[in-house]
């Protein structure tokens, strides 16, 4: 177990509990090697001195050091050049704490409209209702519309103009179709597909969205039926004394990104209100 003051690999792994394939491979990196190797039986002695590198190494691991980098703010190095290499990993890690934070708000997004939609499904939410929607600004880009949704919906021009200006998307993607008559007639020609940033983006990028009251009523199954969402608003509004606006949006709450069961898909389709004045008997 010990030799001249020495411990053999078997101890060290015991003391430090690092395992002895570890001791090996730090060797081999050249941060944590023995003082004595046997030539006879090949083993490894380490002494006292050189064990208490071993809270270093775990620190540093700790503080996300690699062990190429280890090995020299092990060996000694000056004081500056420790302060630069610090300095260094401080900017590392900060870079990779808001790519971090970025993935986790895409998960915890994406996982928000999964519940929604399990919701809508379980209870078979089909109601109109009206609802306000806070102000916000999405970004937003504007082609044509040919009635793909899937292509719509999972754009990759879209994707390429989010990467043109280095930002990335969150929620759900949302269309504004410009004409509600010409989306029923299937006359549609163009359509803005829009959807929030993570990162904070310029405002000439951007457009303004909600703001305002909305007739608002989730449609379940296939995007080829949504007329019938659409028909039923339209009826909705007049039979209440609603007006409707000319625009219309549909907010993809599940749908091909999450499943590929037409069935189980989950649209709000949401249209612009403004209460009728009632007229006065006279």
């Amino acid at each position: 177990m010990k030799e001249n003051g020495l411990f053999c690999i078997g101890k060290v792994e015991e003391i430090c509990r690092l395992s002895k394939k570890t001791l090996r491979y730090y060797d081999k990196m050249g941060i944590l090697s023995p003082d004595k190797v046997s030539n006879e039986s090949g083993y490894r002695y380490y002494s006292k001195k050189t064990l208490l590198s071993v809270p270093m190494i775990k620190y540093y691991k700790q503080s996300g050091f690699k062990l190429e980098e280890m090995r020299a703010l092990l060996n000694g190095t000056h004081f500056s050049v420790i302060e630069h290499r610090f300095r260094d990993k401080i900017d590392e890690l900060k870079k990779e704490e808001i790519d971090l934070k970025l993935k986790i708000r895409s998960i915890e997004d994406w996982y928000k409209l999964i519940l929604e939609a399990e919701m809508v499904l379980e209870n078979n939410m089909k109601n109109i209702s009206v609802k306000y929607i806070e102000p916000t600004r999405l970004v937003c880009l504007e082609q044509d519309f040919k009635y793909d949704y899937m292509d719509s919906i999972i754009n990759i021009e879209f994707t390429n103009y989010i990467d043109s200006i280095k930002n990335a998307i969150t929620g759900p993607v949302i269309i504004e179709y410009p004409s509600i008559e010409d989306k029923i007639k299937g006359t549609c020609k163009r359509a803005r597909i829009l959807q929030k940033t993570i990162l904070e983006c310029e405002d000439e990028l951007t457009v303004n969205y909600g703001g305002c009251m909305f007739a608002s009523c989730y449609h379940i199954g296939s995007h080829e039926k949504l007329n019938e969402t659409y028909m039923k608003i339209k009826k909705w509004a007049k039979e209440n004394n609603y007006s409707c606006d000319s625009k219309s949006y549909e907010r993809y709450v599940i749908d091909y990104w999450t499943t590929k069961d037409t069935n189980k898909f989950v649209t709000e389709v949401m249209v612009k209100l403004t209460k009728d004045k009632c007229r006065k008997i006279k």
